[in-house]
Order: structure tokens, then C-alpha cells, then sequence
């Protein structure tokens, strides 16, 4: 599962009454597969925890969310934060990372005639002894009365953590740009 779930979950939870509801059933209109740069993610986790609240994770065959190289994510509020406000979010979470985490790093860009903010980050953890690299592109555009991000993590396991920081400067440009570049599909949640 990504480890910026639990930033997204909380800046969505806070103060509300946190209940699970896990499954593999498309909740937001984007049952899978999505395809990505020419790889089909499937549907492999989806959750509702608020009632405004959706997130939906797909994996390629063959990986789990609990560990990937690559991962694409749906994330739904119905109603709140604009695209600013839910990149701002994860930007001043991740601000606060940057004491911790050495190779925390992050852009914002903004595309002011769609409304949309394309958020890419980097960040790392060697919680439980195994040493993750994980590199993020976040497209949040509106939806509604709120917002929906599309985004791709990719990540690197110990020695493959350095391998990934090595290449990351060969494909990351182009991750982003396709992601930016990526027809979306039309979010509906029932």
C-alpha cells in the first residue's frame, strides 16, 4: 500500500468518524483496467472510509499493494478541497517529512486553464527493516462540488531503492507528461 495512503487518508479523516470498508468492487466508475504508458493496471484495493471519501488502487498482474514497482490510484472527495488545496495538503505533510527523510523532494505545477495541479514527489522509509524508495505523480482535477486525483507511484526495495533513484532522472519527466497528457476517465460515484 502506498506510503502516502495514510497522508491522503488523514487529511481527509480528521475528525470524522473513521469506519473501513474494504473491498475489490469499483465504487467511483473506474472498474479497470487502466492502462498507464502501456502497462493495464487492475483493480486490487478500494476503500470508503468517509462518506465523501473514495480510494481505489490498481496494480499491473502479478504485484500486490502491499508491495509494487508500480501502482496506479483513484482517489474521490465528493465535496471540500479544490485541486490547490488537496495538492497544499500533501505538500505541507510532506514539508514536515523533510526532518526525517532525506530524500523527501517535491514539485508543484499547475495548469490554470483546466484548474488542475500535477503534484510529483519523491520520499522513503525503512520502516520494518526493508528500505522503500517511492516516487509519486499526482494529477488532481475537479470534480463536482470536489476533487479526484489520478495518480502513479513507482517504487524501488532496498538495493532496487538506489536503482530507482539512479534511473529517476531518465523517466520522470516522461511518467509526468504522460500522466498530464492522460485521458481520464469520467468519475461517478453512486
Amino acid at each position: 500500500m502506498s506510503m502516502v495512503r495514510g497522508l491522503l487518508a488523514l487529511m481527509v479523516i480528521v475528525g470524522a468518524g473513521y469506519m473501513p470498508a474494504w473491498a475489490q468492487e469499483d465504487a467511483v466508475g473506474v472498474p479497470g483496467p487502466v492502462v498507464y504508458d502501456g502497462t493495464s493496471f487492475e483493480l486490487a484495493w478500494t476503500t470508503h472510509p468517509t462518506e465523501t471519501f473514495y480510494k481505489q488502487e490498481y496494480v499491473p498482474e502479478g504485484q500486490t499493494v502491499e508491495r509494487y514497482d508500480e501502482m496506479f490510484m483513484v482517489d474521490v472527495l465528493t465535496e471540500g478541497p479544490t485541486p490547490d488545496a488537496a495538492a497544499q495538503s500533501i505538500v505541507e505533510s510532506l514539508g514536515e517529512r523533510k526532518g526525517t527523510d532525506p530524500v523527501v523532494n517535491f514539485q508543484v505545477m499547475k495548469n490554470e486553464a483546466t484548474g488542475e495541479v500535477l503534484l510529483d514527489f519523491l520520499l522513503s522509509s525503512d520502516e520494518g527493516g526493508t528500505l522503500i524508495v517511492e516516487w509519486n505523480a499526482y494529477r488532481y482535477v475537479p470534480v463536482g462540488d470536489g476533487v479526484a486525483m489520478f495518480g502513479i507511484s513507482r517504487r524501488g526495495y532496498d538495493d532496487g531503492a538506489a536503482d530507482l533513484l539512479m534511473a529517476l532522472k531518465d523517466w520522470r519527466m516522461g511518467a509526468i507528461e504522460e500522466l498530464a497528457g492522460m485521458e481520464l476517465p469520467e468519475i461517478v460515484v453512486e
